[in-house]
């Protein structure tokens, strides 16, 4: 056959012929297509929205360079037989700026003004009791109201208590009625930064003139010549809500003196902004202050949120990741359907090669049928995968699982990255052919490439389970990757060995069928010998859905499980003050401006003061905050930020049981002490009396002494520190809340009965999880479709051999029984071979994190079972042509 492949010639004729004669096979195509296309579209608008955003610059709007401490940790190793690599991890504690950089910096040709800035919390004690928010029920008795106090924003140690009692407030000590839930507190900071650099102004009154003065930001509610947490409204302000005092005193209420948050710069006017930053840099580095950095633009919101830039990366590496698995499965899918929607077209290939059509003429004439139907899905998915994308950004703003301070810019440009999945969706589809498409060649070649493939499978079989193996060995993170790509590896090679696969388990089932099944079971042993390749093609989708949706459920319902038991097992206090053990790491810095968007918070009391209260028998204040562990991982270095606990010692009995293995925690009560969790002290290679380097959320890094090796990590975290040590390194030291027990703890101010179990929560938590189970849902989606779309290609093919049989006798009775044994065997088949996949890497996965077996809830292994026969049997039965 004549004619060039090219515009014009053969390649375009039968590609276009062939696509009129074949719609029903390309549909099932074009549906796959289309919603890869949906998922991929989708995950790069939201990469790239989450991209673009940056922190919100409110509190420094008009300073032109703000100079703040480095908010990362940077750490080098050289990998094997490698050049050096640095691997950088955020700080979501503040690293502060030495008082001494400001002076430097009002001496730089240019600046007007260099204003320091410091965040802080006032206490408002009143109607609370020793200081700790707590009253006792002592009949006859009382105790005695102290002043209220100011919380150090910086040290581990509280400031003097002031003396001025919030006006309108009291306890009744006669009666011994409890007080309220603990004290209230408000963010502080000096009225000239707020006022210079936030570009603030009165409303009404004047700004403060002496130590008892404050003026009150917009939200609090205040009136002039009010008294609030024990000072004077002076003046209302238009900025957040927060108390804002003289710069003498916020200095000595911040508490870190010669310290400070961050300083801000003002230029003269005249001064662009770029010179007046260039001109600062040079100071700084000719000075000694080369560590500090400085900020424009957009980059003055970084020092403003800590945990807005973390939660924005944190997102962005899941979306990769994700992005990664969407890509593997649409290979798998793609690669199956493509497969068989050609194999049904094996004789047509044959007869056109015979009449002098070339194996590349062949090859490029599906290659055109499949890129003409692909781009056209590609195009509808890319569509469909805007309100997809707007839909989960409302879920994500919706349900506050966004730090509030982030700016999130949907500019309309950006919604051109749908073009590239569009690209690259195609591009998958198209690549597909090359291996799909058969080659010349005879038995011989035949022969050949099917031992190829079955070595192929063999292969990636034994990686797989080396894959699972070493997650047995990892901990965390690792151990969840390993298993993840055990999984992917394992699947990967039952689709290779499908035709095999089928073959040996229709041995197995074939005499039950022939003795059971009567006439028809006769007929699908009959068939599934005859035809095992279009078996297999059938099996592996089914065993795909059942091998995925189970590691993705069961991974982490298993983790939840054990974490929700073991914090349980570890809360044996018998009351607590303050928040629940849900949270994650300690929001941080009072000065962050979603703090101040709440009028005043309930403050949890000191544990040393609960502790000295009669019948309170022992009462631990709980630190949450986060340090970074160094690590390699295949020789290159790895910065994993882990979240941690600070508690009191003298306090953990009766309160919290980490489950100790080795050592005691009452080692805790010595500085530069920690307890290490039973997995990661094996992967480190530590026990009680070894040292270990952590990185704490300011960046300092501590050499400590282990003191103890607990089990319970997957509900307490991995370390558990002191919080003196914890909170000497913590923006915020306030403790979270207060866990009590003994006799008269009940009546503790604020003390709740039955306390929610404690247990530590990462960062970014709760958008991760919403975002991984849209994902998960979407994937499954698709792994449904396949199973769907592959049994109706099976059934579409089979129409001549329907045909014959019933010419030859057999009823439409006999056939359709027939379709429903072979659709209970690939589905029964299917479901056992997708478990056997998903058992090995997750049995390993829950050996590494859990030491015990994988779990999934009934419901949803009914639901994955129900699924896969659902739709087994639509494809194979309902979908297939009985007509005549």
């Amino acid at each position: 056959m004549s004619g060039s492949p090219g515009r014009g010639g053969v390649v375009p004729l039968l590609a276009g012929r062939s696509l009129r004669v074949h719609r029903r096979a390309w549909a099932a195509v074009f549906a796959a297509v289309a919603l890869v296309s949906l998922l991929l579209g989708a995950l790069a608008l939201t990469a790239g929205w989450l991209g673009l955003g940056h922190a919100r610059v409110e509190r420094y709007a008009a300073a032109g360079v703000v100079v703040a401490g480095d908010q990362e940790v940077r750490w080098t190793a050289r990998p094997w037989g490698g050049e050096p690599v640095t691997a950088t991890a955020p700080l979501t504690e503040r690293v502060r700026v030495p008082a001494a950089a400001a002076e430097l910096l009002r001496g730089v040709a240019g600046v007007r003004a260099v204003v320091p800035d410091d965040g802080f919390s006032v206490r408002d004690a009143g109607s609370s009791v020793a200081d700790a928010g707590s009253s006792v029920r002592d009949a006859g008795s009382s105790v005695p109201d102290p002043a209220p106090s100011v919380a150090d924003a910086g040290s581990s140690v509280q400031e003097p208590a002031l003396s001025v009692a919030d006006a309108g407030s009291s306890v009744r000590d006669a009666g011994g009625v409890r007080g309220p839930h603990g004290v209230r507190e408000y963010p502080g900071r000096s009225w000239e930064a707020a006022a210079r650099l936030g570009g603030y102004g009165l409303t009404a009154g004047r700004a403060p003139g002496t130590a008892g003065e404050v003026v009150a930001g917009a939200g609090l509610g205040a009136r002039i010549g009010r008294q609030v947490a024990g000072y004077r409204v002076v003046g209302l302000a238009d900025g957040p809500a927060a108390l804002y005092f003289g710069a003498a005193e916020a200095r000595r209420l911040a508490g870190h003196l010669g310290r400070h948050d961050a300083i801000g710069v003002l230029g003269e006017p005249g001064v662009p902004v770029a010179t007046l930053h260039a001109r600062v840099r040079q100071a700084l580095d000719a000075g000694g202050a080369g560590e500090l950095r400085a900020f424009t633009g957009n980059g003055r919101g970084e020092v403003e949120d800590l945990k807005a830039l973390p939660a924005r990366d944190g997102l962005l590496q899941l979306l990769a990741a994700v992005a990664g698995t969407v890509v593997l499965v649409a290979v798998l899918v793609l690669g199956s359907l493509v497969a068989q929607a050609l194999q049904q077209r094996s004789g047509e290939r044959e007869l056109l090669e015979s009449v002098g059509a070339s194996p590349r003429q062949v090859r490029a004439s599906a290659g055109r049928e499949v890129t003409r139907v692909a781009a056209a899905a590609a195009v509808l998915g890319a569509l469909g995968a805007v309100p997809a994308f707007l839909a989960l950004r409302a879920a994500l703003r919706d349900r506050g699982l966004l730090p509030p301070s982030l700016e999130l810019p949907v500019p309309p440009w950006l919604f051109a990255a749908v073009l590239l999945t569009v690209g690259l969706t195609v591009g998958l589809a198209r690549g597909v052919v090359v291996c799909a498409v058969a080659r010349r060649g005879g038995p011989g070649a035949a022969r050949r490439s099917g031992g190829a493939r079955r070595v192929s499978g063999v292969v990636l079989l034994v990686a797989g389970a080396g894959s699972a193996g070493a997650a047995t060995l990892q901990a965390g993170e690792a151990a969840g990757v390993a298993a993840g790509a055990a999984t992917v590896t394992l699947v990967a090679g039952c689709a290779l060995l499908g035709p095999w696969l089928a073959a040996a388990a229709m041995r197995v089932a074939g005499p039950v069928l022939c003795r059971f099944g009567g006439a028809p079971g006769r007929l699908v042993a009959a068939g599934a010998a005859a035809h095992s390749r279009r078996l297999g093609a059938a099996l592996v989708p089914a065993a795909l859905v059942t091998a995925f949706a189970t590691v993705q459920l069961a991974a982490g319902a298993t983790v939840e499980r054990a974490a929700a038991a073991q914090a349980r097992a570890a809360t044996v206090a018998e009351y607590a003050i303050g928040g629940g053990g849900g949270a994650g790491a300690a929001d941080g810095d009072p000065a962050v401006p979603a703090v101040a968007a709440v009028p005043a918070v309930t403050a949890v009391p000191d544990a040393a003061e609960v502790r000295r209260l009669p019948g309170v028998t022992a009462a631990t204040g709980v630190l949450r905050s986060s340090v970074v562990l160094a690590r390699t991982e295949a020789g290159s270095p790895r910065l994993d930020r882990l979240p941690v606990l600070g508690v009191d010692a003298e306090g953990l009995a009766g309160t919290l049981d980490p489950g100790v293995v080795a050592g005691d925690l009452a080692g805790l009560a010595r500085p530069g002490t920690v307890a290490v969790g039973a997995d990661r002290a094996d992967s480190l290679d530590v026990a009680p009396g070894s040292r270990v380097e952590l990185r704490f959320g300011d960046g300092a890094l501590r050499r400590l002494t282990v003191v103890a090796v607990y089990e319970r990590s997957l509900a307490l975290g991995e370390f558990l520190l002191p919080r003196a040590e914890l909170a000497a390194h913590m923006s915020d030291p306030r403790p979270a809340r207060v866990l009590l027990a003994g006799p008269g703890a009940a009546a503790v101010a604020g003390a709740e009965a039955g306390p929610e179990p404690e247990r530590v929560v990462p960062d970014g938590a709760g958008a991760n999880g919403l975002v991984s189970g849209v994902v998960v849902a979407a994937i499954g989606a698709l792994t449904v479709l396949s199973v769907l779309s592959t049994l109706a290609l099976v059934g579409a093919g089979r129409r001549g051999e329907l045909a014959l049989l019933h010419r030859v006798g057999a009823s439409r009775r006999q056939l359709r029984r027939m379709l429903r044994l072979e659709a209970a065997f690939l589905a029964g088949t299917g479901l056992l071979l997708g478990g056997v996949v998903a058992v090995l890497p997750l049995a390993a996965f829950a050996r590494a994190l859990t030491g015990g077996l994988p779990y999934l809830p009934p419901g949803q292994a009914a639901l994955i079972a129900g699924t896969v026969l659902l739709t087994t049997y639509l494809g194979t039965v309902v979908l297939t042509p009985l007509r005549r």
